[in-house]
């Protein structure tokens, strides 16, 4: 699994992303303080290989808000 580099406009520090999961993909949007998608997209990119770990747990177990993997900074 890895993180497809699309980037969906989001308010704010905000950035939703897609994981792909062999031929599908899977919504996530990671939340952050920072004022800029650019700030949010380099702290996205600095702890890409955890977040995906977070997210795949939390995709296994359901953990989903709305069809999404909601994530928040570690």
């Amino acid at each position: 699994m890895r993180v497809v580099p699309r980037i969906k406009p989001d308010k704010g520090g905000t950035i939703t992303f897609f994981l792909a999961l062999g031929a599908g993909r899977q919504m996530c949007r990671l939340a952050t303080t920072f004022q800029t998608q650019k700030q949010a997209f380099s702290y996205l990119q600095k702890y890409r290989t955890e977040f995906e770990r977070i997210a795949r747990i939390r995709l296994a177990s359901g953990e989903l808000e709305d069809g999404i993997v909601v994530l928040s900074m570690l």
